[in-house]
C-alpha cells in the first residue's frame, strides 16, 4: 500500500475490553469504516502485549479491565511505544480515572455509547497526532478532578517550567483556561502561526504530547486553578 492509500486508510488500531461484545462491536465499527483493526485484547496485561507486538497507531483501552486495568496499560504503553496514541474508553462520562490518564500522556477519551461516526472521526483525529478533546471540556474535567488530593489515584506530574519564557508561560496558561489558537492569538494580539510556534516550543521544552496533556500540566503546577476564566 502506498503512503497516500495508508493515509485514507486510516491509523492502525488495537482495542482492549474485556467484553468481547464490545470488542466485536467497535471491530465491525471501525473496520466498515476503513480503520484497520490490527488486534484484540481482553485485558490490560494482553493489551500491554499486543502493541509491543503489533505497533498500533492507536490504543483504545477499557479504563476498567481484569489483571492489569486500563490506567496501568496505558502508562506501559506510552512507555514501551510513545508513538501510540491512547484513546480512554468508560462507560460514565468524567470518571475518576480519566484526569490520571490525560495526566499519564493518554490523548482523550470516549463513551462506551459513543455513536459510530464519533467513534471513527475520534480514531482517525488522534491518529494524526491531535488531541481527541477541545480544550474547554478538557478544562471541565480537569477542574472537576484538579482539587482531589488522593494522589494514588492522580499521579503528580514534575515539569521544569523554568525552561519556559514568560511569553511560553502566559501562552499555556491561556491554554490551561480553555482557549484555542484563535483565541490566544486574539488575546495576545499576535498571528496564529506565531502561537503556533509558541505552543509547539512549549510541548518541546516540556515534554507534553498534546493540549490535552498542556491543560492537565497547567493545573498540576498551579499556573491555573479551579474556576479561572
Amino acid at each position: 500500500m502506498n503512503a497516500a492509500a495508508a493515509s485514507e486508510a486510516g491509523p492502525r488500531v488495537l482495542v482492549a475490553d474485556d467484553q468481547a461484545l464490545v470488542r466485536a462491536g467497535f471491530r465491525m465499527i471501525l473496520t466498515a469504516r476503513g480503520i484497520d483493526v490490527v488486534g484484540e485484547a481482553a485485558d490490560g496485561v494482553e493489551a500491554v502485549a499486543a502493541v509491543r507486538r503489533l505497533r498500533p497507531d492507536v490504543a483504545l483501552l477499557d479504563i476498567r479491565m481484569p489483571n492489569l486495568d486500563g490506567l496501568e496499560a496505558a502508562r506501559q504503553i506510552l512507555q514501551l511505544h510513545p508513538k501510540c496514541r491512547v484513546i480512554m474508553l468508560t462507560t460514565f462520562d468524567l470518571d475518576r480515572y480519566v484526569y490520571a490518564a490525560l495526566a499519564i500522556g493518554a490523548s482523550g477519551f470516549l463513551l462506551k455509547d459513543v455513536t459510530p461516526e464519533h467513534l471513527a472521526a475520534a480514531v482517525r483525529l488522534v491518529g494524526t497526532g491531535d488531541a481527541l478533546l477541545a480544550p474547554s471540556i478538557t478544562r471541565r474535567l480537569v477542574e472537576r478532578f484538579a482539587s482531589d488530593k488522593r494522589e494514588a489515584e492522580r499521579p503528580a506530574v514534575h515539569r521544569d517550567l523554568a525552561t519556559l519564557t514568560p511569553r511560553e508561560r502566559e501562552v499555556l496558561t491561556l491554554m490551561g483556561r480553555g482557549l484555542s489558537n484563535g483565541e490566544l492569538a486574539e488575546t495576545l494580539t499576535l498571528s496564529e502561526a506565531t502561537v503556533k510556534t509558541h505552543v509547539a516550543r512549549i510541548f518541546a521544552k516540556v515534554h507534553l504530547r498534546d493540549r490535552a496533556q498542556a491543560v492537565v500540566l497547567a493545573y498540576e503546577t498551579g499556573l491555573v486553578a479551579p474556576g479561572d476564566a
